[in-house]
């Protein structure tokens, strides 16, 4: 039985590393859909997202979240915010990719776990421990370093840090999973997405479906369909990470992701980092580091309170006998 449960860990941990992996190698793939513009790309992304996850949930023919679903007005609010600033998250991704900034893509979802703490205290009225207002603090002082460094506020990275905050803040008081949370999200896109499309098409804007001589054919269409694919493949790794490994675990590996994009910003489109922009990321990472070692102390901490509370107590001695 330990044998299995160690071996089913393994394979939510390579889950979780594909899922983190895959999100970390998208700004490889958004340069592929030029000449396409970003939002040419997004309403592409959002109309094949929900044919690829149809697609799937066809295949596990896993419906029966949607009827009861559908009764809870509150709940359906709630997911339409969570597609509005999603696509929010989306289009800014995408066009900073294609425009060069990898890197700031990177500082967004490096700082992101910070701007949740701020979410946890301002909305849900959490209590932070002296390490994570700490680590906020720092996350603080590095946002004003790299708006000295960039030269403004550097609003690519704090739009997908808030944006993406925002999103899961609105996904925790939904409570569906990934794929049902993406289906319901896409739903919601599907009708302004397509009617977007419909709208480049009739501009001369849209790509979908054309080809031009020297510039793009048919294989550019067939990237813009496999970018819904791209954006369910990932979350299904992840889906199945969660239920095998603990969350200080996904926690720890959500790093990946900007880990990656910051390499390939930096290592494949040679993108600038000047001595400010370092000491800025540099602060960014320690106040990860505060994070991270905060995070792991409490749960030990936690798990030796439990152990505690189940562990045998030791039977009372029997009082004395006076002869």
């Amino acid at each position: 039985m330990a044998d299995t449960d160690q071996q089913d860990n393994g394979r939510g941990l390579w889950y979780g590393v594909a899922a983190y992996g895959i999100w970390g190698l998208f700004p490889l793939f958004w340069p592929l859909l030029e000449p396409g513009a970003a939002d040419d790309i997004l309403a592409n992304r959002m109309v094949w997202s929900l044919v690829a996850v149809v697609l799937l949930l066809i295949a596990q023919r896993h419906w029966g979240w949607i009827r009861p679903l559908l009764r809870q007005p509150r709940r359906l609010a709630m997911l339409a915010g969570a597609a509005t600033v999603i696509s929010v998250n989306w289009g800014v991704y995408i066009w900073a990719v294609n425009a060069g900034h990898v890197v700031e893509t990177s500082l967004g979802y490096f700082i992101n776990p910070l701007v949740t703490i701020g979410f946890g205290v301002l909305v849900l009225k959490e209590r932070l421990r002296n390490a994570q207002w700490t680590a906020v603090g720092i996350g603080a002082a590095a946002v004003a370093v790299l708006t000295v460094a960039y030269g403004q506020l550097p609003w690519i990275a704090l739009t997908l840090a808030l944006s993406f905050a925002t999103y899961g803040l609105l996904k925790k008081q939904v409570g569906l999973s990934g794929l049902e949370s993406l289906a319901a999200e896409s739903a919601f896109m599907f009708p302004f997405a397509l009617g977007y499309l419909v709208y480049l098409e009739v501009s001369g804007r849209g790509t979908f479906g054309h080809t031009v001589a020297g510039s793009y054919g048919w294989g550019h269409s067939g990237l813009l369909m496999l970018s819904g694919v791209i954006t369910a493949v990932p979350l299904l790794f992840f889906g199945a990470a969660a239920v095998r490994v603990p969350l200080t675990v996904l926690g720890l590996l959500q790093y990946l992701a900007p880990v990656f994009q910051f390499l390939i910003g930096v290592a494949v489109f040679h993108e600038s980092m000047p001595p400010a922009r370092w000491a800025g990321f540099a602060l960014v990472w320690a106040a990860l580091a505060l994070l991270t070692w905060d995070a792991l102390r409490q749960v030990r901490a936690d798990r030796a309170v439990r152990a505690a509370a189940v562990a045998p107590q030791p039977a009372p001695a029997e009082p004395a006998v006076t002869r």
